[in-house]
């Protein structure tokens, strides 16, 4: 998914809420308008799984949206759509800094044909390279959208974290489980032995089955 999905996305749930403000009503004897159950129930349903899936349960959009959001008369729904609103701005804008992982998809994906492109012409060391890097910035990515520090200071000077520390935080933190964190740990090892020139010691199909994993194990966590 892409920013023009993304965005195209906020509209049709802006449209969805305009539908939940047209059920509004007066029901007898009652002087507050109130609108139907069912539709703002699903709509909260839909644009909190979308905010989520954009920015995180812990992001102020996500709480905002769910705060204004719990109730059946149509300022619920009206105040929803400004928050969607104020989404689709800021995604159409281009100050999205962080779509949960789905930009850093796309251009991981694209580090995967590179090196799928080695492989093909024989390349193995240079992908093994590629595949690993692409693997540590997952990592990277990972752990701020679990709230993990990806740096340690030294004196006054903010270091970044090895890639096994992220690795191990991760697991710790219960991002992912005990196998894939063994998993990574294998990959960064191949990885680490085509960047010091240790090419003897694996062999094309190694970096082949690399790629396939790391491939599955980037998309699963992403989510």
């Amino acid at each position: 998914m892409n920013i023009n999905n993304l965005a195209t996305r906020a509209d049709q749930l802006m449209e969805l809420g305009q539908g939940v403000v047209k059920t509004s009503h007066r029901i007898e004897d009652d002087y507050s308008d109130w609108i139907e159950t069912g539709k703002i129930k699903g709509f909260r349903a839909a644009s909190l799984s979308f905010i989520e899936m954009v920015y995180g349960k812990s992001h102020s959009y996500y709480t905002e949206f769910n705060k204004v959001t719990d109730g059946y008369h149509p300022e619920h729904a009206e105040s929803g759509i400004e928050v969607l609103r104020s989404i689709k701005n800021e995604i159409a804008g281009g100050w999205l800094i962080s779509v949960k992982g789905l930009i850093t998809a796309e251009v991981f994906s694209d580090f995967f044909e590179m090196a799928e492109h080695l492989l093909s012409n024989g390349y193995k060391d240079a992908a093994a390279v590629i595949i690993g890097s692409t693997l540590e910035e997952h990592l990277r990515q990972l752990c701020i959208r679990s709230s993990i520090e990806t740096s340690v200071k030294t004196g006054d000077t903010a270091v970044a974290k090895k890639a096994d520390a992220l690795n191990a935080d991760l697991a710790k933190a219960g991002t992912y489980n005990k196998l894939d964190q063994k998993n990574v740990t294998a990959w960064l090892d191949l990885r680490n032995k085509a960047a010091h020139g240790k090419y003897d010691e694996y062999n094309r199909e190694q970096v082949e089955t690399m790629l396939r994993g790391v491939g599955e194990f980037c998309a699963r966590t992403a989510s």
